[in-house]
């Protein structure tokens, strides 16, 4: 981190573009827009935009019930969110958050058409949980503008972004990040380019072990999370938070510490008999548990 850049600082900051209008892209798009900058939300089929600015509504109607946010703001925040299916419409934000999935190809190729789409003087995020900014950012001519956005899900309820240092992430670039997340009403904390940062290090042996427990009988799947709600006082236990993450998610992201880590990484195979079935959790209705519509 020697090289020290032009960019944009946050004060020139007034149109974040997001690349991809799933969970996490229209999450990182709704409080955005709630802190007051203007969004372009991308992604590739107009159905897939549409979706998003739909849970963007959904989503500040639940804050609004819940008194979290007036009715004028919330139809503030949620007239500065545009979306589109163009890229080129991304030409005129000011800050850039890829959302897209954890694949490290697509993510490359985003970047590389962000590089030639937008101003040189422009950041370029990654919201990526486990792949290397390092590589991400390789696809570009401007490493030392890159840099790990990591939000958490759901982003408009989480308060946490976790802000991943690549080899060559300019330090008054990671300043930035740290600024622009805490401008949004978060909290962060800094992570080397390392193999699942310290989040998903962390917590996703925790998922896959309490998975383990729960396959070789250790105690009901209830008790599991019972024990650790209250034994450690975390408000999810390890089989309840893998369904609301998705078990296709944390199948992905523990494969790729396992390929990166090793053998202490290995996916419990009750998480990919599950994944194989199709239960995948909360958004599929049955995961390790059973939800309503």
């Amino acid at each position: 981190m020697t090289e020290h850049p032009d960019f944009r600082g946050l004060d020139d900051v007034g149109t974040v573009g997001v690349v991809g209008a799933g969970t996490m892209g229209n999450g990182i798009a709704q409080v955005s827009a709630t802190a007051g900058y203007d969004v372009v939300m991308r992604d590739v089929q107009e159905s897939f935009v549409a979706d998003g600015l739909d849970a963007v509504d959904d989503s500040l109607s639940r804050l609004v019930r819940k008194g979290t946010l007036t009715e004028d703001e919330a139809a503030a925040a949620r007239d500065r969110v545009t979306g589109t299916t163009e890229l080129d419409d991304l030409a005129a934000a000011d800050l850039v958050v890829e959302a897209a999935p954890e694949e490290m190809e697509l993510k490359r190729d985003v970047f590389a058409d962000l590089d030639a789409a937008t101003d040189g003087d422009v950041v370029l995020a990654t919201n990526t949980s486990t792949l290397s900014v390092t590589t991400i950012a390789a696809a570009t001519e401007r490493a030392p503008l890159v840099l790990g956005l990591h939000f958490m899900n759901p982003v408009p309820l989480m308060k946490g972004v976790e802000l991943v240092v690549g080899e060559r992430t300019a330090d008054p670039v990671v300043a930035f990040g740290h600024a622009f997340a805490e401008s949004l009403g978060k909290e962060t904390w800094e992570a080397d380019d390392k193999p699942g940062f310290v989040s998903n290090r962390i917590l996703m042996p925790w998922i896959n072990e309490g998975v383990r427990a729960y396959d070789e009988g250790v105690a009901t799947k209830a008790d599991i999370d019972r024990g650790m709600k209250l034994g450690t006082n975390v408000p999810m236990g390890p089989l309840e938070l893998a369904d609301h993450i998705g078990l296709d998610v944390c199948l992905h992201a523990t494969e790729t510490l396992h390929e990166e880590l090793g053998d202490r990484y290995t996916p419990a195979y009750l998480l990919k008999r599950k994944v194989e079935a199709g239960d995948l959790g909360k958004k599929t209705g049955r995961g390790f548990y059973e939800y309503d519509d």
